[in-house]
């Protein structure tokens, strides 16, 4: 029965799971290991903090429906300060990509995907994933984004450099969102994420991002549990080798361009 699935191998009852799901999915600013190994009684720590690995890599489903009509692009540094570093290189921080469609005047579905630079190497191929084809892409002048146009999308460049609006005022949507995943990491995680686990974080954000104007928090735990069912099971080595999406990750790369803003993240602490 659970043979194939996330709970593969468990010696913990099913119930137990499933509070746990009921209890991660409730939480409206994120779940730490720290406040479920606590409020669930689990046995340990690390037993909360596996769980809860296993449950991100459950949020997303294969298979999505990508973002259309207008979709704001740009990116981040999640990391900490490099004062005598300037555009879009990669020393300590980690860069990371967000799509964000527009619903009218606000925001509606997004994306994430953490990167190794801002070429167009590694920004096209998100946009492809992330964007139906023939949508309107919005970014600034960034060289990395002069094929858009050629990869299949109506492509919309907002020049930063010269004028009076700062990149926030220019490009709204995606901005607020980077400014609330930022908060979201501070907040809920103390800014505690190393860098080999965020593409699990930024599912885990995608996850409650796209689904915050759902009135039955039931469905949440619901879509979560579907997809438990529907994953390969996810062993403790592979969370902690992330065998998966560090592959993403090549040698970095320095660059000119605009200096963009991070927040310092500590290197491993517990409550994540």
């Amino acid at each position: 029965m659970i043979a194939g699935t996330i709970f593969q191998d468990t010696h913990t009852p099913l119930t137990m799971w499933f509070r746990a799901m009921r209890w991660v999915t409730t939480q409206k600013n994120g779940a730490s290991a720290l406040g479920m190994h606590r409020i669930l009684g689990l046995k340990s720590y690390e037993t909360a903090w596996t769980w809860l690995h296993k449950f991100r890599r459950a949020m997303i489903r294969p298979g999505r429906e990508l973002l259309s009509g207008r979709v704001e692009v740009d990116e981040c540094y999640i990391g900490g300060p490099e004062d005598l570093l300037h555009g879009r290189g990669n020393v300590d921080k980690t860069l990371v990509v967000v799509a964000v469609q527009e619903d009218g005047v606000g925001i509606g579905r997004i994306r994430f995907r953490q990167i190794p630079d801002a070429s167009a190497e590694s920004l096209i191929p998100f946009i492809q994933d992330s964007v139906e084809p023939g949508s309107v892409v919005h970014t600034d002048g960034w060289k990395g984004y002069n094929s858009v146009s050629s990869s299949g999308y109506t492509h919309e460049v907002t020049v930063l450099k010269g004028k009076k609006e700062s990149a926030p005022e220019l490009l709204p949507r995606v901005h607020l969102v980077i400014s609330l995943l930022k908060r979201w990491l501070l907040g809920t995680h103390q800014g505690a994420v190393s860098h080999k686990h965020l593409d699990y974080y930024l599912d885990e954000f995608t996850f409650r991002f796209n689904r915050r104007k759902s009135m039955s928090r039931g469905k949440l735990f619901y879509r979560l549990v579907q997809q438990a069912v529907a994953i390969e099971p996810v062993t403790l080595d592979k969370i902690l080798h992330c065998e998966k999406k560090q592959a993403r990750r090549l040698p970095r790369r320095k660059s000119p361009g605009r200096e963009t803003s991070a927040i310092p993240l500590a290197k491993q602490a517990s409550g994540t």
